[in-house]
């Protein structure tokens, strides 16, 4: 059986985030009936019911970071409110923003210490010529400008899918995909790797590249398993992955269970449903679904 790496419920996270995290798992899913009664007998996971709303999550992603200036904007007009909410610039297009002696400027002019870019219209906003769903928040620390994307976590999750998975791979592939990432998510939200952001958007933590990896497969994976984590005896799962069995076992191996991506790719085509492709990698653990926090 393999190790698995979790977040227990006795480690509390920042205060904003004790009810509704750590609080957010269901504990005993009830059983379901097996739809795919001709495949042969293999581990599964039970998915629990859908009997409450959804909590709206945000995740904190950093984009930007050691870096003297960069480009801002949204499709669409924009505001610049600060750390208060309180309106400081309008604009539409895109705008030049800096850090000087870890001062924000805009434009050459002097900003206030914290700045939130906030899409009024479509809600997409632009970093360097790409464009990110949510918010963006942008300071200035002493490696220079920093920016981080504030963003409702099932919108981030379908990036990260398609992102981390060719769309065109089997469906089932995709959602086991996007349970993963949402547990690596929700590990990192619990045990933020920073004060002021949760994880990075790179493959040191999980990919996320906004729109640009939001394909409608990507959408339809993190839509179907909408709130579903991996969790052990109340834990969340923190649920690595890789490419192959080689890179998993070397990047992960030593850290718990890991998932091979071209495996579940396989198992997929195989017949294997999602569930059973989690419960082939993360032996031990079982599938909660978050719940609307107290």
């Amino acid at each position: 059986m393999a190790v698995i790496a979790l977040i227990a419920p006795s480690l509390r996270p920042a205060k904003e985030l004790d009810t509704v995290m750590l609080d957010a798992l269901l504990q005993e899913p009830k059983a379901y009936k097996n739809e795919f009664k001709n495949l042969k007998p293999k581990n599964d996971l039970v998915i629990p019911q859908a009997n409450q709303p959804q909590p709206l999550m945000l995740i904190r992603v950093l984009l930007e970071s050691n870096t003297k200036q960069a480009t801002i904007g949204a499709e669409g007009p924009w505001q610049l409110q600060s750390k208060a909410g309180l309106l400081w610039r309008e604009g539409n297009g895109i705008a030049a923003i800096s850090c000087v002696n870890q001062q924000l400027q805009l434009l050459n002019s002097n900003a206030p210490d914290e700045l939130w870019l906030r899409p009024t219209s479509t809600g997409i906003a632009n970093l360097n010529s790409s464009n990110y769903r949510g918010e963006l928040r942008l300071f200035c620390n002493q490696n220079g400008l920093v920016v981080v994307n504030h963003i409702p976590l099932e919108q981030y999750i379908a990036s990260v899918v398609g992102a981390e998975m060719p769309s065109y791979w089997p469906d089932e592939a995709l959602r086991a995909q996007a349970v993963a990432a949402r547990s690596y998510a929700l590990a990192h939200m619990a045990r933020p790797a920073d004060t002021d952001w949760n994880l990075g958007a790179t493959t040191r933590w999980q990919v996320y590249q906004g729109l640009a990896s939001e394909t409608g497969p990507a959408r339809a994976a993190a839509d179907f398993t909408r709130g579903l984590v991996l969790s052990y005896q109340g834990g969340i799962v923190e649920s690595l992955y890789a490419a192959d069995k080689a890179i998993s076992h070397e990047a992960h191996g030593h850290l718990g269970a890991s998932m091979s991506q071209h495996g579940a790719r396989s198992l997929a085509q195989k017949g294997y449903r999602f569930t059973q492709i989690l419960a082939y990698y993360y032996r031990g653990a079982t599938l909660a679904r978050l719940k609307k926090s107290a």
